[in-house]
């Protein structure tokens, strides 16, 4: 066997073990690339706090067991605990090569069956069987493929369409997936969009929808605790605005308040609330028709709320431009 062959089986070989890492572990909610001299540390710590290491038994996804030399072999790359997981960035290139070919050569098979399909025009139940077979393989290869390279368009459009055709549960899924490409990519465009491809997929027959808006909402609140300046995130949450109800636009403006106040240089949060305050304005012609005089009133005593607010912040501030914009807008 040539040395070209021996790194591409070694490469695969890498690949399934972390494939399988991440589906024995679901629940895997923030991902880190980390240098071969740091990852031997960290390796190192977590077999001094817990003598399990070498007694954990990791499962393939046919149901076999890994042996005990390959479970070796997956701590000198991978690091997962407490479902957090760690690559060593020494196999990064190998893995992602490697990730592509299978998505891509999986992803010609299912289009040659998805075609053969349609040709018929009935679906017979070995190709049904086929494509079902081909879909799990796509959804499997083009995670790990996302978790390498975060803005892969067409791994992202495989998964839309698959998805599409699956139960509710699955949407949800997609949103797990996406909010860990965040965790280490917190700007990533295509992570964001497919976030927002899922809401809107599902915003007319979930019956928990108001509470996924508010996850959606304290997300972005955590990535940009730590991921100063984020646009993109930022516009995802003023995106949500167009989701929400009153209630939630009342309660939306009262809780980023006292973040807003910590974060005075960061324009992405003022604007936000500027927007939540013209979905106010916006509506305001409709609120007063449709709900009750009570409710009107907690309108407005929002806004004057928001004016005295205001004028803590320039006095504590002095000379901050954005604060006196805001007051001008809400004026």
């Amino acid at each position: 066997m040539s040395e070209e062959s021996h790194s591409n089986v070694e490469a695969m070989d890498l690949l399934r073990q972390f494939e399988d890492i991440l589906e024995f572990d679901a629940l895997i909610d923030e991902l880190g690339f980390i240098h071969p001299s740091q990852f031997a540390l960290l390796k190192e710590e977590s077999y001094i706090s817990s003598n399990l290491s070498d007694e954990a038994i990791h499962q393939s996804a046919d149901g076999v067991v890994i042996s005990e030399e390959s479970s070796k072999q997956d701590n000198l790359y991978f690091w997962n605990r407490d479902h957090k997981l760690g690559i060593s960035t020494h196999v990064l290139l190998p893995l992602y090569r490697a990730a592509k070919h299978v998505f891509m050569t999986t992803l010609k098979q299912y289009r040659m069956c998805d075609n053969q399909s349609d040709k018929v025009g009935i679906c017979l139940p070995a190709s049904s069987s086929s494509c079902d077979h081909l879909e799990s393989m796509l959804l499997r290869h083009s995670k790990s493929l996302l978790l390498l390279s975060c803005d892969f368009l067409t791994a992202w459009n495989c998964r839309k369409l698959i998805v599409s055709k699956k139960k509710l549960s699955m949407f949800v899924d997609e949103l797990l997936l996406s909010e860990l490409v965040l965790s280490y990519s917190p700007k990533s465009e295509q992570a964001w969009n497919h976030r927002r491809w899922v809401i809107k997929s599902i915003s007319a027959n979930c019956s928990n929808f108001n509470e996924i808006l508010g996850k959606e909402s304290e997300l972005v609140e955590k990535i940009a605790e730590r991921s100063k300046m984020n646009y993109r995130a930022w516009n995802h949450r003023c995106w949500l605005i167009s989701y929400m109800t009153i209630e939630q636009v009342l309660y939306e403006l009262k809780k980023s308040r006292s973040w807003a106040a910590l974060h005075v240089a960061d324009n992405c949060c003022f604007h936000y609330r500027r927007r939540l305050l013209l979905k106010f304005m916006e509506n305001q012609n409709s609120v007063e028709e449709t709900v009750s005089y009570g409710h009107n009133a907690d309108i407005v005593q929002a806004l004057k709320d928001e004016l005295d607010w205001n004028e803590t912040l320039i006095k504590r501030y002095v000379g901050r431009e954005r604060n006196i914009a805001t007051r001008k807008f809400i004026l």
